[in-house]
């Protein structure tokens, strides 16, 4: 059923939605019949007119304060506002949220391999593949972000390469682009580790942990469960112990890259 969900919901079909816009239609027309008596015995001159039906408002909280987006983007910003690093850089993670929180108070540039229209205040926008990464961005910052981002690159979701390895090769690239000592936030989901073809892989913690190491000492770890509720700066190697009990949770590094040897 729940691949059948996901099916549908490629095609714009949501089933949950369905059933909740259902529930609301009789309470649409129902107020609908009432806002018009109200403008005809007040002789307003509102012309009202039922062509743009929200169904399922009716039964939502005042928004979503929760999940791996909401709380990634929330608290990685907030510890760039607190560091206050020489040159900030992201590569691919959310326009609409982690960007646009960092852009309200500091200037950052912006990559990502898909091409960004819009111009935007404090951002500058490159395009640019993280696979074939430009010897300009070498050491190129002292802080970096790329938040839900490394499960997607090489799954050609958008547009990129297939290659099965490209988790890899873009956290390598990532360590390329700091400069020494420099600090990556990076997040991906971990639970028991698969492919969910194209959308994303999910990380054995253990495995991610061990990719994160060969070039970066973990600074600081925190997580959003599969509830969607976020636990922050907690020990890493509790969580890594019972990953597998995890199903589709967020893993939040603060990295720091490694001295060359």
């Amino acid at each position: 059923m729940l691949s059948l969900n996901r099916w549908l919901f490629a095609f714009g079909i949501e089933l949950a939605r369905c059933w909740t816009a259902l529930k609301g239609v009789r309470r649409y027309w129902s107020d609908y019949r009432k806002i018009k008596e109200l403008n005809s015995v007040a002789g307003a001159e509102w012309k009202i007119e039922p062509n743009y039906p929200c169904l399922t408002d009716f039964y939502d909280q005042s928004g979503t304060a929760r999940g791996h987006y909401f709380f990634q983007d929330l608290l990685v910003a907030q510890k760039i506002f607190t560091k206050q690093p020489r040159k900030h850089l992201d590569f691919g993670s959310r326009i609409d949220g982690f960007v646009a929180h960092v852009a309200s108070f500091r200037e950052l540039e912006v990559l990502d391999f898909r091409e960004l229209s819009t111009l935007i205040p404090n951002v500058r926008f490159r395009r640019c593949d993280l696979l074939d990464l430009p010897t300009e961005f070498s050491e190129c910052c002292d802080s970096l972000s790329c938040l839900h981002v490394l499960e997607h690159v090489g799954l050609g979701r958008y547009g990129d390469p297939i290659d099965l390895f490209g988790h890899n090769k873009a956290l390598e690239n990532l360590a390329k682009m700091l400069e020494p000592s420099g600090t990556l936030y990076l997040s991906a989901p971990f639970g028991r580790q698969r492919i969910e073809y194209n959308a994303h892989r999910i990380f054995d913690l253990r495995n991610l942990r061990e990719l994160a190491e060969r070039f970066f000492e973990i600074v600081d770890f925190s997580l959003v469960d599969d509830e969607g509720d976020l636990h922050v700066g907690v020990p890493l190697d509790p969580i890594v112990d019972k990953a597998s009990g995890y199903q589709f949770a967020l893993a939040i590094f603060e990295l720091r890259k490694r001295a060359l040897s």
